[in-house]
């Protein structure tokens, strides 16, 4: 597809925000369904230690340009196009699930961030079917029997399309795992995005968020969680980079 670009031999889409969160509502519920991956320099990092997480990445259907480096990494092989990041997906998926009658489930999180997150998300998109909400316990595996449990919960509610919000890597590998035992449903990884919807969470400001500093707000609300895994993504930029502008002149991506 002549939208895409290719960071780390992924394929990743740099379709707008709208018509990303419309492809993906078209395809939930159906045998199109598909799991949808935000990509962004952490993933690769992690994806580089953690070969489930990378073969998990591997079997996306969908996978966007979340960080500001694969926006970059993307310019480099003659792509301009803007982020789209899981958290700024909801609100469009939603609007669009509303539209066309798709029902959604909200999972991971908290209780109390995810009921709230409902009334918020019912109120400001009348006509929303919210199928269900259920928040795994601490510690909860997301290819264990546990999760196979949350599954046929979700399975039973009816849901044609399913919010993840663990962080990575253990959404993605929820969402793998789902995909396999409810080929219908898409799942769609959103990390923060509901605490940052009910206030749980703040985020960066706008002007951070389009000038690729979100990532140094974050590690200043977190330093003793963050910092070191962002100097880790500081680490392994330039490698980033380069593999990206390989990847335009047709040389093949070096696998990590």
């Amino acid at each position: 597809m002549s939208s895409d670009i290719f960071v780390e031999n992924l394929r990743v889409s740099t379709l707008p925000l709208a018509e990303t969160a419309s492809r993906i509502c078209r395809a939930a519920g159906s045998a199109a369904a598909q799991t949808v991956y935000t990509l962004n320099l952490d993933h690769v990092v992690k994806m580089r230690r953690d070969s489930a997480f990378r073969a998990a990445y591997a079997r996306a259907g969908l996978i966007t340009a979340d960080g500001f480096p694969v926006v970059l990494a993307g310019k480099l092989q003659g792509k301009h196009f803007g982020r789209v990041a899981g958290s700024d997906l909801i609100a469009p998926i939603c609007a669009e699930a509303a539209r066309t009658g798709k029902a959604i489930y909200l999972f991971g999180s908290s209780p109390d961030v995810l009921f709230q997150a409902a009334r918020i998300l019912d109120a400001r998109n009348p006509g929303l079917r919210i199928a269900g909400v259920l928040a795994p316990p601490q510690g909860f595996a997301p290819t264990s029997e546990e999760a196979r449990h949350c599954l046929e919960t979700i399975a039973a509610s009816g849901a044609d399309l399913c919010f993840v919000a663990l962080g990575a890597p253990k959404q993605e590998l929820f969402a793998d795992y789902g995909k396999q035992l409810l080929p219908n449903v898409s799942f769609v990884c959103i990390g923060a995005g509901l605490d940052f919807i009910t206030g749980a969470q703040a985020r960066a400001p706008l002007w951070m968020q389009r000038s690729g500093l979100e990532w140094f707000w974050r590690a200043a609300r977190n330093p003793r969680r963050l910092l070191h895994r962002y100097l880790l993504c500081i680490g392994a930029l330039p490698g980033f980079l380069t593999r990206a502008a390989l990847s335009r002149s047709g040389v093949e991506e070096p696998r990590a």
